[in-house]
């Protein structure tokens, strides 16, 4: 099972160290190594693929620690698969009332999302329909702040330009641009993986990144791992405690922190709830995108936005902004936007 082709013209690859700092983004590293960069070593080409594989495999962790990899031969689907082994009665049992597993972490100025899920339709539709980068625009307008998205060829690499802002209608000129690079790991039989990354975010953050992995189960389900990060620096943080001491200030997250005197749960807050709550918009998309596909093409768009619009609601101490009919307007609208190129 071949991963991409390491590209002998491409930028060089970053330096990673032998023991792979657990705090370094290996999500990014294992993009860069798989697609575009060149090998700054005359490694053999299995040791190449040793190390892609290895890679991949870091970016499953949980609560902050790594899952053990055995051998430098592990693939990403063993350790995926372990993962679900060792989630199995989480996703079968959680506040959430679906087979989802969430957590975050922070640390020295970057900040994680990690959600693990199983999802009904079997593997090779999701990753037929999430290897496309066009499909990835139509999923990731569905988030609230997503003003537009529009996937576009830049030399050998593909861009999601796209555009973030409020969590209503706005000019598109009073948004932020931020330009992914699309990455596809692996496709095969048994894993699929696809990184999107920017370097450069809103309000001083930057390295953002969001990791998609599937593997099939013998249930005919896929399960799933979705990871969103990024870093932020002075400057960023300021912005980003300013809103949350505002605005942000009565937000939460889902992981529970503890029980106040009458009995109600308390959330996660700050910058790990910030998180959480977008990982679950990116994920409820995701799943929105894929269960539409079960309709006429004609009919899909209104079934992705009814549908996000449902499961974010389900979570209104989390993810409640909008009115219904308010975000089917601004949806609408936005989706009709990224049709032409801005």
């Amino acid at each position: 099972m071949e991963p991409a082709v390491l590209h002998p013209e491409g930028p060089p690859c970053p330096r990673v160290d032998s023991q792979f700092d657990p705090q370094w983004p290996a999500m990014l590293a294992a993009a860069r190594y798989a697609q575009g960069c060149r090998a700054r070593t005359n490694r053999s080409g299995s040791g190449l693929r040793r190390l892609i594989w290895l890679a991949i495999a870091l970016v499953v962790c949980a609560g902050g620690s790594l899952v053990r990899v055995e051998s430098a031969y592990a693939t990403p689907t063993t350790v995926l698969l372990a993962k679900y082994g060792e989630l199995k009665g989480k996703l079968e049992d959680n506040a959430f009332q679906k087979p989802l597993y969430l957590e975050s972490s922070e640390i020295d100025g970057e900040v994680k999302g990690n959600l693990y899920a199983l999802i009904q339709e079997p593997f090779p539709i999701v990753q037929s329909a999430l290897k496309d980068p066009a499909h990835w625009c139509d999923i990731l307008i569905l988030h609230l702040n997503t003003k537009y998205c529009r996937a576009s060829a830049a030399g050998a690499w593909t861009i999601l330009k796209v555009n973030i802002g409020k969590k209503a209608e706005q000019p598109i000129a009073q948004s932020y641009r931020v330009e992914f690079s699309y990455r596809v790991i692996a496709v095969t039989p048994d894993h699929f993986a696809v990184v999107l990354d920017a370097v450069k975010g809103p309000f001083g953050t930057r390295n953002y990144s969001i990791l998609l992995e599937a593997v099939p189960l013998k249930s005919g389900r896929t399960f799933v791992h979705l990871a969103y990060s990024y870093t932020y620096g002075t400057a960023a943080k300021l912005a980003i405690h300013a809103y949350l001491s505002t605005a942000g200030s009565k937000k939460v997250g889902f992981t529970v922190t503890g029980q106040r005197n009458d009995g109600q749960v308390e959330y996660i807050d700050g910058v790990r709830g910030m998180v959480e709550r977008n990982t679950m918009r990116y994920y409820l998309a995701i799943e929105a995108y894929l269960g539409a596909l079960s309709v006429p093409l004609s009919a899909q768009l209104e079934k992705r936005l009814r549908d996000w619009y449902a499961a974010a609601e389900r979570y209104p101490r989390q993810l409640h902004e909008i009115e219904q009919n308010d975000y089917l307007r601004m949806k609408r609208g936005e989706y009709l936007r990224q049709q032409g190129e801005l």
